[in-house]
């Protein structure tokens, strides 16, 4: 089921990201810790962001938070990666939005792949001087095209 996520979800929805974000760049597991993860989604994701969650029975396994045009936070649970998961939570934002934009780590060759295969153009890399993690990201843009209005 998906649906759109509401503030009682917030401790689920930041307990994906750190479980997905730790799986993904276990280089940089523990860079916070679980309360500033809920702190964050209560305080700036929730507040500012659409959010979206797909959920497997009961357990949500996926979340999508975005806004103005940008996909701010897109994370799936290792266990299901590559089950359409992202795929579907990404659909409701380009639903909803006439463009798309993105930042992953360089390093993150999985989420990468991904956003290419999504339609998604590599628009910029920088060194990560920006980026909380200090690690090289790009930069992503998706536009929709006439026909797929």
């Amino acid at each position: 089921m998906l649906r759109q996520l509401a503030l009682a979800d917030v401790d689920t929805a930041a307990g994906v990201h750190r479980t997905a974000f730790d799986q993904a760049m276990p280089w940089l597991a523990g860079l916070h810790t679980p309360d500033e993860d809920r702190w964050f989604y209560r305080e700036r994701v929730f507040p500012t962001c659409r959010v979206w969650g797909r959920f497997d029975g009961d357990e949500l396994c996926g979340i999508i938070a975005f806004r103005d045009g940008w996909v701010e936070q897109l994370y799936v649970l290792p266990s299901v990666q590559g089950c359409g998961v992202g795929t579907e939570l990404l659909g409701v934002a380009k639903s909803a939005c006439d463009q798309l934009e993105l930042w992953t780590l360089q390093r993150n060759a999985p989420a990468r792949r991904f956003y290419e295969g999504q339609g998604f153009t590599l628009v910029e890399l920088t060194d990560g001087a920006r980026n909380e993690e200090r690690e090289p990201d790009a930069r992503y843009l998706w536009r929709r095209r006439p026909l797929d209005t």
